[in-house]
């Protein structure tokens, strides 16, 4: 796995990326990819926060949902999987669920990617990033789209024409006066109007990509 990453990236940026200390936030349809991006491409050290459990709902869209892992925690999966990847792997896993309340200490971690759902607990994770000078990317809406070409790469301010993207940044400014800009994955489509909100893992698995590759290029360039 190394020699391929090596003729990509070069021996010092791999052991760069082996250096850095991830904290990914949701490992569900978006996160999972992201994942597994990163861990087969040389990052050793994730802590992942998850709180939930397979269900047979999940079996479109997320990486690790399968027959046979449905009723396990999430977490526990994206264990076994980046062990049975990369032995060297040193993952933290911690069956949590965030809220605005939650005390989360970030001061060990060099990056942190918000792959969750919660408003609040983006904005928990925004605001201690920003306090402890911890970069930070965030995925913003992704369901009920169906057009994975209109994922990128943008901010929160120019993201504010999707749904999720204006309710964080009216949180993070009314209530907090965050001004602060952050960088975040989202889509350009409009979402699909439904009372129930239905994922496409042509969507989620290129929006966890995307978040991967953009810290791990961030990693190699910084």
């Amino acid at each position: 796995m190394e020699d391929r990453l090596i003729n990509l990236f070069g021996l010092d940026n791999l052991n760069k990326l082996k250096t850095k200390n991830i904290l990914l936030i949701g490992i569900g349809g978006v996160g999972s990819f992201c994942f597994e991006t990163l861990v087969r491409s040389g990052i050793e050290n994730i802590t992942v926060i998850d709180f939930d459990t397979y269900e047979e709902s999940n079996l479109n869209r997320q990486l690790y949902a399968l027959h046979s892992t449905i009723g396990m925690k999430k977490i526990d999966t994206a264990l076994q999987r980046a062990k049975d990847i990369n032995p060297k792997a040193k993952i933290t896993i911690y069956d949590e669920f965030l809220n605005i309340d939650s005390n989360l200490d970030l001061k060990i971690y060099d990056y942190i990617i918000d792959a969750c759902d919660s408003v609040p607990a983006k904005v928990n994770i925004i605001l201690k990033a920003y306090k402890e000078n911890i970069k930070i990317i965030s995925s913003l809406g992704i369901g009920n789209r169906v057009k994975p070409e209109m994922i990128k790469i943008s901010t929160l301010k120019k993201s504010l024409s999707d749904p999720l993207g204006k309710k964080l940044n009216h949180y993070l400014v009314k209530k907090y006066n965050f001004l602060e800009d952050i960088p975040v994955v989202k889509s350009d489509e409009k979402p699909i109007k439904s009372s129930k909100i239905s994922s496409y893992v042509c969507v989620t698995s290129i929006a966890g990509i995307l978040l991967a590759d953009y810290v791990i290029k961030d990693i190699i360039n910084s």
